[in-house]
């Protein structure tokens, strides 16, 4: 089988969901073959490519490669995106990875993006489960690179470098080749240049003794995260907005070895890797059981204990400074996450009080932040009542408090989007007033 055959297979296997895809393109050898597989299956895959390239400010020459990777995507006829992120000669490979990956994240949301295509390969794979060996990492480390996390999809996992290679040529297409890959001053090229040569020699099948521990442990990695949904069930696996989380009792009540893999398992599903310090924040939170406390994991995320949940997700953003009027007979505008659209609409029978979509008069609207002490008049109930209560009574945990907006006229809060529709700035059923519709993205 071909390697275009064989990647047609592969584009099929994954059910990829429609609309807009960054590909990783560095200009190297395997993510221009990268770009030109995905081009050459636009009639399978039918998704709207678009190149995003990251120029670290690493490298002298990284300004003719941005230059390079420009015409590339000039060929296809793709629209191109450059991050200059100028970290310096100085930068680790370790900070050169957060901050691409922190900017190819930032653009898929900007643009819309469902996926991030990057080339990583059988021996990228190779590398890096030896890089885990030498750490000591656990056997879920061992299983590698996933071909599919969160965003990110790696369809050439089974795909030696120099079929890649090879396949370039085949295809008349040139690639830039940059010297800190046989640099063994890194970890990784140290690797590539030194430490397997020298195992070859002793042992010449050892990449694929390597894949196959890897597979296995994948094997084993699948069980485990199938056992927080299938297996047992009582966890009540959920995913959120932002992460997961677990029945917190039910997890308690196993005992140590079995809650930490269950543990691992549910920070996996959601992209966040648990080292063993940052596990036992885990089970100490989970042990002592005060709701509303919440550990740090390194990064953005953390761990929250919320009405007898366990929740692992990312610390959602700063409350934003500024507000968001809402002017006009129609307009969309976004607040933080959220997102808000607004225009002319007939007043239902009934409006929810929960609900992500509310009707008020034709008066300035403001979406803002909201404080302590702030109280807002529920809907068919009496009296005022404090916005924070309003969050506990929808079981809203505390860390997603803080960055949720609410809806105000004249400064009273008048409705907070799926928590709580004020009876102020009520129009009448039936008649026409302003629609707004909330959305979390």
């Amino acid at each position: 089988m071909s390697l275009i055959e064989a990647f047609r297979a592969q584009i099929a296997s994954l059910n990829l969901p429609s609309g807009t895809a960054l590909v990783a393109v560095s200009g190297g050898p395997d993510s221009v073959a990268l770009l030109d597989l995905l081009f050459q299956t636009q009639d399978l895959h039918r998704l709207d490519l678009v190149v995003a390239h990251v120029d670290h400010g690493i490298h002298p020459e990284s300004v003719r490669v941005v230059e390079q990777v420009r015409a590339l995507a000039g060929t296809y006829r793709l629209p191109v995106h450059v991050g200059c992120l100028a970290l310096g000669p100085g930068a680790s490979e370790t900070q050169a990875r957060a901050a691409r990956y922190a900017w190819l994240e930032a653009l898929r949301a900007d643009l819309g993006a469902r996926i991030i295509f990057t080339a990583h390969h059988a021996d990228d794979q190779v590398e890096t489960v030896l890089m885990r060996v030498l750490v000591g990492s656990g056997l879920a480390g061992l299983a590698g690179i996933a071909p599919v996390r969160g965003h990110l999809i790696r369809p050439l996992l089974s795909v030696r470098r120099m079929e890649l290679v090879d396949y370039l040529e085949d295809a008349g297409l040139t690639a830039w080749l940059d010297p800190a890959n046989v640099d063994p001053r890194h970890l990784r090229s140290w690797i590539r240049t030194e430490l397997l040569p020298a195992l070859r020699k002793r042992l010449p099948r050892v990449e694929s003794s390597i894949l196959r521990m890897s597979q296995q442990a994948a094997r084993d990695r699948a069980a485990w995260d199938a056992a927080l949904v299938v297996a047992l069930p009582e966890l009540d696996f959920r995913v959120e907005n932002t992460g997961i989380s677990v029945a917190a009792s039910s997890l308690g009540e196993y005992d140590s070895p079995l809650a930490q893999a269950l543990i691992l398992a549910a920070a996996r599903r959601t992209g966040c890797q648990l080292g063993p310090a940052r596990l036992v924040r885990v089970l100490t939170l989970l042990q002592r059981g005060d709701s509303g406390k919440r550990v740090p994991l390194g990064g953005s995320w953390i761990a929250e204990l919320a009405f007898g949940r366990l929740r692992i997700v990312r610390e959602p953003p700063t409350v934003p400074a500024a507000t968001l009027p809402l002017t006009g007979l129609t307009g969309q505008g976004s607040w933080g996450r959220w997102n808000f659209r607004w225009g002319p609409g007939r007043v239902p029978e009934h409006q929810e009080r929960t609900g992500m979509t509310a009707w008020f008069n034709f008066d300035p609207l403001l979406v803002r932040a909201w404080s302590p002490g702030e109280k807002v008049k529920p809907l068919g109930g009496s009296g005022r009542r404090l916005v924070v209560r309003c969050f506990q009574e929808l079981r809203v945990p505390r860390s997603k408090r803080t960055s949720w907006p609410v809806v105000a006229h004249n400064q009273e809060i008048i409705w907070i989007p799926g928590v709580c529709r004020s009876d102020v700035q009520l129009p009448s059923r039936g008649s026409e007033a302003l629609r707004v519709d909330a959305e979390y993205a």
